[in-house]
């Protein structure tokens, strides 16, 4: 508990390092906050590392998962804003991320992991890095919408100096959409060729709506591609998208593992 305490509290820090320099100068690019960022994705990997050798199987229950999703989460942060990019996502990111892992740490090792094969187990990770990934699209998105809306009221906002240009912030909700949308293909493919009898399984309405997330991102992409959408149409699709996936995983794991019991 002493690590998983120091890495909630190393999150907290480089949240509120980065809330600082933003209330000082926006354009600014400052580095401290990187490294009790780093230390805190380090303790939060141990803790997950060590939960697992401890019980010798990998542990992808309801409250693992969330906990796993959002050290994906802070990493792709981390990476972004080493480079200056959308630091400003730490803000929301890293104190997320911490009370995930604190609720892991707390209520995550009441059900005992049943052991998955290889196959299983690339599957399981690609989802994760999807749903990891996807979810920083749509915070993207929504700090895009408050920069857009900012900007037509012209209400200049000290936190829009955090934040990169507008056509910056939209390329990047792109690529990283771009991203995810090859991640979440991947976890449908594997899905395919690796789970068995979905219907035993009650992964039939897992699998539909994370089809339909899919279909959706890529709409939006080719939308993008072919017509140039962006701005508010960008953000509905999407936050739309994502909602469809946060229902097929984390909604359908909630009320399989927590609700029914079962393992999702």
């Amino acid at each position: 508990m002493t690590i998983v305490l120091i890495a909630i509290a190393s999150y907290l820090l480089a949240s509120g390092w980065l809330v600082a320099a933003a209330g000082r100068d926006g354009n600014t690019n400052p580095r401290g906050w990187l490294m009790p960022a780093n230390l805190a994705l380090l303790l939060h990997g141990l803790t997950h590392y060590l939960a697992w050798r401890a019980s010798g199987v990998t542990d992808l229950h309801f409250f693992a998962a969330l906990s796993l999703v959002g050290l994906g989460m802070s990493t792709l942060t981390a990476v972004v804003g080493a480079s200056g990019r959308m630091r400003a996502l730490g803000v929301v990111v890293f104190p997320l991320t911490g009370l995930a892992l604190l609720v892991y740490a707390l209520y995550g090792h009441a059900n005992q992991p049943e052991p998955l094969d290889w196959r299983l187990l690339l599957h399981a990770w690609l989802a994760l890095l999807a749903y990891a990934t996807l979810s920083v699209a749509a915070l993207l998105a929504v700090f895009l919408w408050l920069q857009e809306r900012a900007l037509r009221r012209r209400e200049f906002h000290r936190w829009l100096r955090a934040l990169p240009p507008l056509t910056e912030l939209e390329m990047l909700l792109f690529r990283t959409i771009a991203v995810g949308f090859v991640l979440l293909g991947g976890t449908l493919l594997t899905g395919v060729l690796f789970v068995d009898n979905l219907l035993a399984q009650h992964l039939v309405h897992k699998t539909v709506l994370s089809v339909l997330s899919w279909l959706a991102f890529g709409a939006l992409l080719l939308g993008r591609w072919r017509f140039g959408w962006r701005g508010a149409i960008a953000v509905r699709w999407t936050l739309a998208a994502m909602a469809l996936l946060v229902l097929a995983f984390f909604g359908s794991k909630f009320v399989l593992e927590l609700v029914l019991h079962r393992v999702g």
